[in-house]
């Protein structure tokens, strides 16, 4: 080998021997993801938090230590960040490995028996005892030999297989399971009512899937920490109300298909164009259309967002996250959600003003709430839906609102710890009352604004002197007639990234002006199309050169 290579490869064993006992476990784990992979943060602090590998500690939540784990691993260079993110309030959402590092972890982890990597040639009846068993792409072994492994505790298929709901039939035998993840998985329209005997389960992710409601047996699992599913702010947003008239007259059509396709598996392989059709069985076409299918286009031909819960999900006491749930059918889902007061995360869709008052009425009782997302499609969306909210909780930090809102809420102003805030499709009209009322938050860190979160003939956003005094990362994006941005001297103190798109605009320039009184701006992102506008592409390279930060133009997709 390589003398160079090799001194390198001390170095970083020393490096990786300096680590402190409660580092290595967490920087051991990195074994099991591929080489290459980007690691999402979140979803490697819910694993790690699977596995036990930190409790609270001082007053600060097992994902919160975890967090900081992340943090430390990223500033001793073990693990590298990823490009910088604009959506997370720590600034990184993901992260990799450098391929020697990456060997460091593995021939470790190997040692101690704590990842085995089966892949091509390799056989699992050769191991003995192994804590964590990742599996490659390639390896082409029998699959019987899963057959005896009751004893799992993690099973993460995001990203693995083309997984259909028949594939879960005996997910219940794995009754010692802490994290599940069926995540991006599209083809899975059902949970099976086995999911209850896994009792011991803390996580179950499946955002991105098809399945919009929870089975009842889920109130068992009192363990349950996070549920994570839904889609929130992707449903279909040019929705008329005379849609769901149409609709309703296409159900025995869709019935009807129904009824043949369950016969006759292959034909609704063929109509929904999917690869391999000796994945599918007769259950799954018939799940597939009673599940999802038949009740997307009953509820108007869009997707709801979220998911059902059974009631008497407030016996799941120690939830931190619940996310998203759809509230449109009914008012009991409310009445549980007010009584889970662990619950940090809550992201809600299907909002209305006729169950608006139950909404307020939960959001004031859930007091360690850090993070809330509420949705509303339609030309009404959010309009008079939040203004009952006469107490909004004291520590949340992070709001996103999706859905017609015409105007702020008054609360909003005296959410003094409120460091993210997204707004989206908001049509509010009054331009500057809301920029001043954001301005004013003290400590407001990121902002999205993103389509048609404002509207009128001429939309001007002016930052005025003191304005945003902790605001480092702002987004517009796809605001329809935006006319003016404007910064004056003392605004915006600690902005560092500005992120802009308007794809709607080819000819016209929107005036940027007060760049240069940027005294933290580091890069100023365009969005590719943008870059097709080259009046609006030299006015901004033109005023990031007087500023004395000398803040660069960047492209983004």
């Amino acid at each position: 080998m390589n003398p160079e290579l090799e001194t390198i490869k001390a170095v970083l064993m020393k490096s990786y021997d300096g680590l402190p006992y409660y580092l290595k476990a967490c920087f051991l784990y990195l074994a099991i993801f591929p080489e290459d992979q980007q690691i999402a943060r979140r979803r490697l602090v819910r694993r790690w938090i699977a596995e036990s590998y930190s409790s609270e500690v001082r007053g600060k939540s097992v994902e919160e230590v975890l967090d900081g784990y992340f943090m430390e691993l990223i500033s001793r260079s073990m693990i590298l960040p990823s490009q910088r993110s604009i959506h997370s309030r720590k600034g990184i959402d993901s992260c990799h490995v450098h391929d020697l590092i990456r060997e460091i972890a593995i021939s470790k982890s190997m040692e101690e028996n704590l990842v085995f990597t089966l892949e091509e040639g390799c056989s699992l009846n050769n191991q003995g005892t192994v804590r964590h068993l990742a599996i490659s792409s390639n390896w082409t072994g029998d699959q019987c030999e899963f057959e005896n492994i009751v004893d799992l505790s993690l099973l993460d298929l995001e990203g693995e297989w083309d997984l259909v709901d028949h594939h879960l039939e005996h997910i219940g035998k794995l009754v010692h399971l802490r994290y599940l993840s069926l995540r991006e998985h599209a083809d899975i329209f059902h949970l099976p009512n086995s999911v209850g005997n896994l009792r011991q389960l803390q996580t179950l992710d499946i955002s991105g899937t098809s399945i919009i409601k929870l089975p009842r047996t889920i109130i068992k699992l009192t363990k349950m920490q996070h549920i994570l599913a839904g889609d929130i702010g992707k449903t279909n947003s040019t929705i008329f109300d005379y849609a769901y008239e149409q609709s309703l007259m296409s159900l025995p059509k869709y019935s009807a298909y129904c009824c043949v396709s369950c016969c006759v598996p292959k034909l609704l392989t063929e109509e929904l164009e999917l690869e391999d059709e000796a994945q599918l069985n007769r259950r799954d076409v018939c799940t597939a259309f009673c599940c999802s299918i038949l009740p997307y286009y009953a509820a108007g031909g869009r997707s709801p967002g979220g998911v059902e819960v059974p009631k008497g999900v407030w016996k799941l006491k120690a939830l931190h996250t619940l996310r998203v749930v759809d509230i449109s059918v009914g008012k009991a889902a409310l009445e549980d959600i007010k009584k889970l007061t662990r619950l940090r995360k809550l992201g809600l869709t299907g909002i209305s003003k006729r169950n608006s008052q139950e909404l307020c009425s939960a959001i004031a009782r859930l007091s360690s709430l850090e993070s809330l997302s509420l949705c509303s499609e339609g030309q009404t969306g959010l309009s008079g839906c939040l203004d009952g909210l006469s107490s909004p909780p004291e520590n949340l930090q992070s709001l996103k609102l999706i859905g017609n809102l015409v105007k702020l809420p008054e609360w909003i102003q005296g959410l003094k710890n409120l460091v993210k805030l997204k707004l989206e499709r908001s049509r509010i009209s009054e331009h500057d009352a809301a920029i001043q009322v954001l301005g004013s938050l003290p400590n407001l860190a990121t902002l999205h604004l993103l389509i048609y979160s404002f509207i009128g003939e001429e939309v001007c956003f002016n930052f005025c002197r003191e304005a945003f005094p902790s605001l480092k990362v702002l987004q517009l994006g796809w605001t329809k007639n935006l006319e003016s941005v404007g910064f004056v001297e003392g605004a915006a103190p600690k902005l560092e990234l500005l992120q802009y798109s308007d794809q709607w605009i080819i000819g016209g320039v929107v005036l940027f002006s007060g760049l240069a009184y940027l005294p933290s701006l580091k890069e100023f992102m365009l969005h590719e199309w943008d870059w097709r506008n080259t009046k609006l592409v030299e006015e901004l390279q033109g005023q990031l050169a007087e500023n004395e930060n000398k803040p660069v133009l960047k492209s983004w997709q």
